[in-house]
């Protein structure tokens, strides 16, 4: 039995969620459906693909990844889409190109009769998840709208980067990645601007700075993360989405 995630940025407050898992369920009662984040900042397509990003792959290869974001006005279709052994049914708006640097492996536009819409990709999520084929839904197309994430630029003097998530707890993820931070950082010393600050260390654990101080470390996804222990970290220290973050190393 194959697991469905779920993630969209319909909201908590109306019926929604409830009635596109109903869908899922009437087609297929024993479904185990995983909500990953029904918060998503409406129309939000970076913050979309970083919920996604950072959690598809901890899920069993060949999980079902339903997606719940509106089209853009540019977006005329939905698809089918094997990634990384996985498989996802969402809006052809470019929310899986920033999901994986991988492109996908087959890609199906799905069959819809006009004015048909999101409501039926529930039912084809329950499908995929009892065994049926993508192909059954749709003609394999090469229409695959796609974006380019922003990489943090490295030299052998600088990492720079910017914030790219804001989390509940105020702490800001960025594209930072651990591996350019180890090869360049060996036997350097170094400091990290934001904003008006500098500090000179990442931390192995937000517990190894005192409660109220500033910390800097890399989280699950191997990405550089700051913020301030048991505080709002982009409230307090004025930082945003896109906001830079550098490090120097010293010779």
């Amino acid at each position: 039995m194959r697991i469905i995630t779920f993630t969209s940025d319909f909201g908590l407050s109306d019926h929604y969620v409830a009635y596109t898992k109903a869908g899922i369920l009437k087609e297929y009662p024993e479904a185990n459906i995983i909500d990953i984040s029904h918060q998503i900042k409406p129309f939000d397509l970076a913050h979309m693909s970083h919920a996604i990003q950072s959690v598809f792959r901890e899920f069993p290869t060949g999980t079902v990844h339903l997606i719940g974001n509106e089209r853009t006005q540019k977006t005329t279709s939905y698809i089918i889409a094997i990634i990384e052994e996985h498989i996802f049914v969402s809006p052809n708006n470019g929310v899986l190109s920033l999901i994986s640097e991988k492109s996908p492996t087959d890609l199906f536009e799905i069959d819809l009769d006009e004015g048909e819409g999101f409501a039926k990709l529930p039912a084809i999520a329950a499908k995929l998840a009892k065994g049926e084929q993508p192909g059954s839904f749709g003609k394999p197309t090469e229409n695959f709208t796609e974006y380019i994430s922003r990489k943090a630029r490295a030299t052998r003097k600088e990492i720079a980067g910017h914030v790219i998530h804001v989390d509940h707890y105020g702490n800001l993820m960025t594209n930072i990645e651990k591996t350019d931070f180890d090869i360049l950082s060996q036997n350097k010393s170094y400091h990290i601007t934001f904003g008006r600050d500098t500090v000179k260390q990442v931390n192995a654990h937000i517990s190894d700075v005192e409660l109220g101080e500033v910390f800097f470390i890399f989280n699950t996804s191997n990405k550089l993360m700051l913020g301030i222990n048991q505080g709002h970290g982009a409230q307090l220290l004025g930082l945003e989405y896109d906001s830079p973050i550098i490090i120097k190393f010293e010779e």
